[in-house]
């Protein structure tokens, strides 16, 4: 799942903590090892291709984030260096899947980059902790280092996309590295805790003791699968999805990563003032429940969008909010006309203001 699952029916608080998880086993998918140092590599994607970036050794061993991309088909000429580019970056339990989003990107001349972010997807590697994570700033060691990357490429100013807390974690980067890209489009970020300012502060309360004793255990939260069942070609959805890197039920939520996430939102509560613009797209209402509903499959079943609309307006002086009728949390997962219809109110945006 791309953010954290909640319902009305279960708050967002710890019950008891479960042990650290076990290393990851399964059928039906792999874990990847590191490209060659350097190199790109044919990605698990059809015509898309991957880079290992190499980072920090943490108390889990190796950290590696991964840059995806199109395979490139000018090898011979070199890139084209005007071309704007774009950094995309994935949310909670989750990776990089939309190869249409990407060649939509590209089509519009754009050169289009995805992140896997370190212990997620692509860069998920045996007994790592999936999504772990003390704080979202350790991210600008992959995000700067992918931004390097591309620069060599594309020195033009980059636009950053982020979905869920991918797009939480961007506007912080953004806010620490102001000048350092030229527009935000956040689908469906998550930028406060269900239900209010109030409800983060009373799960803080809570959770700060686990936390600070046992930051990997695991927070008791329901188990649900709508999420899921919206977008997987296995349910109701479009999108054939890896069995390790976007498990039916989601990654275990540790309490130390919720903990890094409601700082964030603090952060954002308080305003970060970001001078770039922002463009924020949502659906249009949400549907929470502890059993799967057919309406489901037309709204956002992890956050409250209306929440999400009110906090967005923090971000800075220029934020665009966009509302999109019968999309999913992930907007641009939605059914093909409504993520078309998104797409082309977005590239009006960008072209307008970015």
């Amino acid at each position: 799942m791309s953010s954290l699952p909640a319902t009305r029916d279960a708050p967002e608080t710890p019950d008891e903590p479960r042990p650290a998880q076990e290393p990851l086993t399964g059928p039906g998918g792999e874990l990847l090892a590191d490209s060659p140092p350097g190199e790109w590599v044919p990605d698990v994607l059809d015509g898309f291709e991957r880079l290992t970036i190499p980072l920090e050794v943490d108390e889990e061993g190796p950290n590696a984030a991964t840059l995806v991309r199109p395979a490139r088909r000018d090898r011979d000429t070199g890139p084209d260096r005007h071309r704007i580019p774009l950094l995309y970056v994935h949310g909670w339990s989750d990776y990089f899947y939309n190869a249409p989003l990407a060649r939509m990107f590209e089509e519009r001349g754009y050169a289009f980059h995805a992140l896997d972010l370190r212990k997620y997807g692509r860069s998920l590697r045996p007994g790592q902790t999936p999504g772990w994570a003390e704080s979202l700033q350790v991210y600008d060691d992959e995000i700067g280092s992918a931004l390097r990357l591309i620069a060599a490429d594309y020195p033009e100013l980059p636009v950053l996309m982020g979905h869920s807390t991918g797009g939480l974690t961007l506007s912080l980067w953004a806010d620490r590295h102001p000048g350092r890209s030229r527009a935000l489009v956040l689908n469906s970020p998550w930028l406060e805790m269900q239900g209010s300012s109030l409800v983060r502060l009373m799960a803080q309360a809570v959770l700060d003791p686990v936390a600070r004793l046992q930051p990997k255990s695991f927070l008791k939260l329901p188990r649900v699968d709508h999420y899921w069942r919206s977008i997987s070609d296995e349910a109701h959805g479009d999108w054939t999805l890896h069995p390790l890197w976007r498990p039916r039920h989601s990654f275990e939520v540790p309490s130390g990563w919720l903990q890094a996430v409601m700082a964030g939102h603090a952060r954002v509560a308080a305003g970060l003032g970001l001078t770039e613009p922002v463009y924020v797209m949502l659906s249009d209402r949400t549907v929470f429940g502890t059993k799967w509903a057919e309406d489901m499959t037309a709204a956002d079943v992890v956050l409250d969008v209306e929440v999400l609309a009110q906090r967005a307006t923090r971000l800075g002086r220029h934020v665009t909010v966009v509302r999109h009728p019968g999309a999913l949390h992930d907007v641009m997962a939605s059914a093909e006309p409504i993520r078309r219809n998104a797409a082309g109110e977005m590239f009006a945006w960008l072209a307008a203001y970015a």
